[in-house]
């Protein structure tokens, strides 16, 4: 009797752990420090800006000639994805990693390339070069490097997926081969 009650007692405690999971597979629980950085319109925005919300992060620059475009793209149609599938309380953020060439104007004037929905989408900037290189590293695991007297910043193609609390569950390719249909599903596991 006292063993079927520890058993019954075990299974309780495993039925209540499973509730708090997530939906997604092997998450990665890469926890982002706070931040506040400027936005494309000048304002301030930050970690607490999206505490309670989903959001899809990249890092680009306005610069760029090679796989910046393709991946400001791929979020405008994942931003438009994820409205046609009801998602709500989503954002989507892009770090500049080029911040002394990209002003809040030269990236407001880029986000105009693309079909975007500012309402929930923020490019981000108003930092220095040497502290968005160690950002992207200590919190996104992410290689961002400008060499010196070059204007092509070094940086990595993925889409990263947090969730409410700030804590990076997944990546994906975000410049070509983009898993559209995975990233949805992943967001909808995060609601």
């Amino acid at each position: 009797m006292k063993s079927r009650r520890i058993l019954m007692a075990l299974m309780v405690l495993v039925l209540l752990s499973a509730c708090g999971n997530t939906g997604i597979k092997d998450p990665l629980n890469y926890h982002i420090k706070d931040f506040t950085f400027t936005d494309h319109e000048g304002k301030k925005f930050g970690l607490k800006d999206l505490k309670g919300k989903v959001w899809v992060a990249d890092f680009i620059f306005t610069n760029c000639t090679t796989i910046c475009s393709p991946m400001t793209f791929n979020m405008a149609k994942l931003q438009k994805m994820a409205k046609e599938e009801g998602i709500e309380n989503i954002e989507f953020v892009s770090f500049s990693v080029d911040p002394e060439v990209d002003t809040p104007e030269k990236l407001k004037e880029y986000g105009k390339n693309f079909d975007l929905d500012y309402s929930n989408y923020h490019f981000l900037t108003g930092y220095d070069q040497a502290f968005i290189e160690s950002f992207a590293l200590d919190n996104f695991k992410a290689l961002v490097k400008k060499p010196e007297n070059e204007d092509q910043v070094i940086h990595q193609g993925y889409f990263y997926l947090v969730d409410q609390k700030g804590t990076i569950m997944k990546y994906y390719k975000g410049s070509q081969d983009t898993p559209f249909a995975d990233i949805i599903t992943d967001m909808k596991a995060l609601q």
